[in-house]
């Protein structure tokens, strides 16, 4: 019997990606075969790759997958944990013996699950360009010594793209290999992926698509198309729904290949799946985090997935491992959520009978919050961020600094902070969109405040 209205699907998704004004966007779909029956994959496009080129979105065109990568990352990482050449216990120093941090500490002791979990407490968004050659990673981990150290190692959970990186050079001192070659050997060519790639080179002989900073009547193109090749293993991956979802497959079979080969133990796969560290906050991805992938309760049922952005792209990957569905979503603007919000509740309340939780949002009535703890300035290597008090309401001031910034012609943002609960606030990035972001102020046991916003922990500076 065929579960996906494929019609349907086809014709919600260029309703919704032109009512939230977005240049183009593709989605995969994947229910697996039930009893010894084919599985079933859809996916489609809509709109156009290039605002200024008008080129139609196709479902053969790649996209950027951003973080999502981090998940193929982590899944080759278990591989060779598989395979004995390490543990999760494994200290980093030991597989890459010239690992220099700032702290002398952390470098004998962070290990390979601290950069997983994002608890290793390395500065996370350090996008130092250390050049197209193949050397890059070795270079960029050579820089970390420059990078701060956020929160003391393992003390809290903070989004780390570094420590991806780091993860790729692990790969790269153990297969003898390139990242981009590893991946493509361990991963990509045994899944059968025929448009997944990791250089713009590879990516652009198919139709790809163009970043855009912002969409509606007056798109505007973002600055370049991607990010350095020091952070490929943080996010640049280029793919198709289609084989993203053969990827997804991958860990809804226990770490299964479509053919039937073992790419992954089941030990492997189901601990990438399963709780490893708690979210500070957990309203914006997802409550807990595993060995790559975010966790999600989405009223009772266990969700897991990732969200990517790059400069101008987003992307979504959902899995119900209990239903044996996932959904794949690339879009090429800034940031799609409401999009994914709303398409992604669809696909699974039809597919699944699940119901998403409510969007983080304002409570209805006004709450009153003493916000003078919270008065200060917050402060890690990319970002400032300034609490304060002005005419009995509590603002925001956020400033960045470094690559990203000046890639994206960045200035400072202030945003009114709504009170939502005791050191808990609710801020709105765009006044035309009616999606909120928490941020969550918070103590460690030892002593030290900090900040969570944006999967971020920034440490407390001044009061």
């Amino acid at each position: 019997m065929t579960t996906i209205d494929t019609a349907h699907w086809e014709q919600r998704l260029a309703e919704l990606v032109a009512r939230h004004g977005i240049p183009g966007a593709q989605l995969g779909i994947l229910v697996l075969g039930k009893d010894g029956a084919e599985d079933e994959v859809f996916t489609a496009a809509t709109g156009v790759l290039h605002s200024g080129t008008g080129q139609p979105a196709a479902t053969d065109s790649v996209w950027q997958i951003g973080s999502v990568s981090k998940v193929w990352t982590a899944t080759v990482i278990m591989q060779l944990i598989d395979e004995g050449r390490f543990t999760l216990d494994t200290p980093v120093k030991e597989i890459v013996p010239s690992l220099e941090l700032s702290d002398p500490q952390v470098t004998e002791k962070v290990t390979v699950w601290h950069l997983l979990t994002h608890s290793s407490g390395i500065d996370g968004d350090v996008f130092t360009d250390t050049g197209r050659g193949d050397d890059c990673l070795e270079k960029y981990v050579a820089d970390l010594k420059t990078a701060q150290q956020n929160h003391p190692l393992g003390a809290t959970w903070s989004y780390c793209n570094s420590g991806f990186s780091l993860l790729g050079r692990i790969i790269e001192v153990t297969t003898g290999k390139t990242w981009d070659a590893a991946m493509r050997e361990k991963l990509f060519t045994p899944l059968g992926l025929t448009h997944t790639t990791t250089l713009p080179e590879e990516a652009m002989v198919f139709g790809h698509s163009m970043g855009h900073l912002k969409g509606g009547d007056e798109p505007v193109l973002a600055p370049v198309w991607g990010l350095p090749r020091s952070v490929g293993p943080a996010g640049l991956i280029t793919a198709t729904a289609t084989d993203v979802l053969s990827f997804a497959r991958l860990h809804l079979t226990g770490g299964l290949a479509a053919d039937g080969t073992r790419l992954l133990s089941e030990d492997s796969a189901a601990a990438m799946a399963a709780y490893q560290v708690e979210c500070p906050e957990k309203d914006l991805l997802g409550d807990s985090w595993g060995l790559g992938f975010f966790r999600c309760d989405w009223n009772g049922r266990r969700a897991i997935g990732h969200d990517g952005n790059t400069i101008g792209q987003t992307s979504f990957l959902r899995l119900l491992p209990d239903a044996g569905i996932a959904v794949s979503l690339n879009a090429n603007v800034g940031s799609a959520i409401p999009l994914y919000r709303e398409l992604f509740g669809e696909i699974f309340k039809a597919l699944a009978d699940v119901d998403f939780p409510a969007a983080f949002e304002v409570p209805a009535e006004p709450v009153t919050v003493d916000a003078t703890p919270y008065v200060g300035t917050y402060e890690r290597a990319s970002v400032t961020e300034d609490v304060y008090l002005d005419d009995g309401k509590v603002y925001l001031r956020t400033a960045l600094s470094g690559p990203i910034a000046e890639l994206e012609k960045s200035e400072p943002e202030v945003h009114e902070l709504i009170p939502v609960a005791p050191a808990l606030f609710a801020l709105q990035p765009d006044a035309t969109a009616d999606n909120f972001y928490p941020v969550r102020f918070y103590m460690l046991p030892t002593g030290e405040r900090y900040l969570h916003y944006g999967a971020r922990a920034t440490p407390k500076k001044t009061s």
